[in-house]
């Protein structure tokens, strides 16, 4: 099975700090090499991979203010399918743009839609919702509109994560610094809460931060610790009494919530998109109606087991897990295409893997 991996090249794969759709490529494709298959990552050339790593731009745009970001990725998926013929099946992360590539090769293409950025791109999914195959990050997210093959929800690398069973001093928020995060709302809460706030990620949105949450740092109960890298994030994380997760919009999956559970931690968030597929609500974390119920429920996470976050994740949010439904995945779409016979260099028999 030769599998063509199309990552967005916004940071590398995996990313330094932040890039959630650059990581989940990572562990997808280093995962699928460890189970033997055939890879190559179509990523920046700065990635780090096991598997064949292609590249047309050095570095992401979001790295290198250098890089023309639309130049950028006409050329990357460009690059792929004018090669697709050599590989059993694409697999792309990159969004919208490369379906209107399709048509270059007979290869099959499924993709993973890592949420809608804008009503306005479900037109192009919607053209080509019968010529190829989508699959959904989480059951909150598919658009009743698209035909899906599955919906896998995401995984992380365990080992990358440290369990600890004490229950932390502080609050966290973990992500972009965005009105669509609750970056605002979070330090409301945690100021009703009465506890100290630490606040970790990337500034998204400059104005915001300068006018809604700068103000309210004070270096000493709201604590703004910037783009934190993995080592950095395993320590947030696991030190932290809860995570709050107050987003103000319909979240695909949001890694940051499996991340802290992973590390033990607690999450309590607003009940929002995909987040009561990925809490258990009274088992590890809470959703809460509103702000003011957050606040409360802050007070309620010494009941809760740490080690049940981490269990909950174990079970249900593994990288293995991932990549075995994956596999299913490929499997069923070759099973149906036999695109396989159609390379030159294969043989005409259904080989044992799609059977």
């Amino acid at each position: 099975m030769k599998i063509a991996m199309l990552a967005p090249i916004a940071w590398s794969t995996p990313p330094s700090h932040y890039g959630p759709w650059e990581s989940v490529v990572s562990l997808l494709t280093e995962g699928l090499v460890a189970h033997g298959i055939d890879v190559t990552l179509f990523a920046t050339g700065n990635s780090r991979t096991r598997a064949r790593l292609s590249h047309v731009c050095a570095r992401g745009y979001a790295e290198d203010p250098r890089v023309d970001a639309k130049v950028c990725e006409c050329l990357h998926i460009a690059a792929l399918f004018e090669q697709a013929d050599q590989f059993d099946l694409i697999h792309n992360h990159f969004d919208f743009l490369p379906l209107t590539y399709i048509g270059m090769t007979d290869t099959p293409v499924v993709t993973t839609i890592h949420g809608f950025s804008s009503p306005r791109i479900v037109p192009v999914y919607e053209k080509y919702n019968d010529r190829t195959y989508y699959v959904a990050i989480s059951q909150a997210d598919a658009h009743p509109a698209l035909n899906y093959i599955a919906t896998i929800h995401h995984g992380i690398d365990l080992t990358r994560f440290t369990f600890r069973p004490e229950h932390g001093t502080y609050l966290l928020f973990f992500g972009r610094i965005h009105p669509d995060k609750g970056a605002k709302e979070c330090i409301a809460v945690a100021r009703q809460a009465g506890m100290p706030l630490v606040m970790a990620g990337i500034i998204q949105d400059r104005q915001y931060f300068e006018t809604q949450v700068r103000p309210l740092l004070d270096g000493i109960q709201t604590v703004y610790a910037g783009s934190v890298g993995p080592l950095k994030r395993d320590e947030l994380l696991g030190n932290a009494y809860a995570l709050l997760h107050p987003i103000n919009f319909a979240e695909p999956f949001g890694l940051s919530v499996i991340e802290a559970m992973a590390c033990g931690t607690p999450v309590i968030a607003l009940p929002k998109g995909s987040m009561p597929e990925v809490i258990d609500h009274g088992v590890t974390g809470f959703l809460a109606p509103d702000l003011d119920a957050m606040a409360a429920a802050v007070a309620q996470i010494r009941t809760l087991d740490r080690a049940d976050c981490r269990r909950h994740v174990e079970a249900r949010f593994s990288v293995d897990r991932m990549v075995r439904d994956y596999l299913r995945v490929y499997r069923k779409i070759l099973g149906r295409t036999h695109r396989v016979h159609h390379r030159p260099t294969q043989q005409q028999e259904t080989p044992a893997w799609i059977q």
